[in-house]
């Protein structure tokens, strides 16, 4: 888990991070002592937790968290309970909409879309500035749209999901599969993984590919054309003013962004005949669902004064 402290301006004042640990008391109190450890060195008035997983509409409760503990858990009220301090919920991913839409990328558009790219793929989207929740309060689950009808596996049960094409997991995946079919080719890559596909990650692949590396350059224009085929639907169903690619990920947009804002122009329905969503970079990299919990917080509490926003 990482933690940030925020003031007012949307700047990231000062940081810290801790294991996460499973079982919810040790999970709740691994996340009271990051946030006591910041407010030892900051006067603190709010806290807005991060939450990759399903959030209630009243922002209380975590509904489900894939690779957390929590079930129906009354989160806010507990962490309230152990910092002393009111805590908002928010889903990642809405959270670094909002932090990029108060403070980066996004700011000031009508319809904004941020694709954060990870493990797999979250998706927020805002309307003039306010969350699209949809119905239950869980849209926009677009990483698993799919783009390749009997593809990979994904861990959701379906196959061919856009996040097994086009996220961290995928590029290695995507470049695993390239080692193997040139298992001669002597590469930056090869001579890394010495023929263990398991110590394959995309931050590997994406330093191998600024390295000049063929197979993860090659990995890299595939995650690219599949970021294109997916942001066309997006841009397709949603039709937004901009969209933000945020995520670890993100932080190697250089590599593949270029390419994917061709493809995407390409892709979309009525290419040429109508307006295009500007695609960027978050501004604030993997760091926009902390900025945005903070805001959140503001909002909520509404006090002044910085916020600890705290992101798994």
């Amino acid at each position: 888990m990482r933690a940030g402290v925020v003031d007012e301006h949307g700047s990231l004042m000062d940081t810290a991070r801790v294991g996460t640990p499973s079982g919810e008391d040790a999970l709740e109190d691994a996340i009271a002592g990051v946030v006591e450890d910041l407010r030892n060195r900051h006067d603190v008035s709010g806290v807005g937790l991060a939450v990759a997983g399903f959030v209630a509409k009243d922002r209380r409760t975590v509904m489900f968290a894939p690779h957390l503990s929590w079930r129906a858990a009354p989160v806010a009220e507990r962490i309230e309970k152990r910092v002393g301090l009111p805590v908002t919920l928010e889903h990642d991913v809405n959270a670094a909409a909002v932090g990029e839409y108060r403070f980066g990328a996004a700011r000031g558009a009508h319809v904004a879309a941020l694709i954060a790219l990870g493990t797999g793929i979250g998706a927020g989207l805002l309307l003039d500035g306010k969350i699209y929740r949809g119905a239950y309060g869980v849209a926009p689950e677009l990483g698993h749209l799919t783009v390749v009808p009997g593809g990979r596996p994904c861990p959701c049960g379906k196959y061919g999901c856009w996040e097994r094409y086009c996220s961290g997991t995928a590029l290695a995946a995507t470049a695993v599969e390239l080692l193997a079919r040139h298992p001669g080719r002597s590469t930056v890559l090869a001579r890394e993984t010495r023929g263990d596909p398991g110590s394959v990650t995309g931050r590997r692949v994406a330093g191998a590919a600024r390295d000049g590396d063929p197979i993860a350059q090659r990995a890299m224009t595939e995650l690219a054309k599949w970021l294109a085929e997916g942001l066309a639907l997006v841009a397709d169903v949603f039709d937004p003013e901009i969209i933000v690619i945020g995520g670890g990920v993100s932080e190697s947009a250089p590599l593949f962004l270029d390419e994917a804002r061709e493809r995407y122009a390409d892709k979309i329905t009525g290419a040429g005949h109508r307006p295009l969503a500007r695609i960027r970079a978050a501004h604030h990299g993997d760091d926009s669902a902390i900025v945005g919990a903070a805001a959140l917080a503001v909002d909520a509490a509404k006090a002044p004064g910085a916020e600890v926003g705290v992101t798994g």
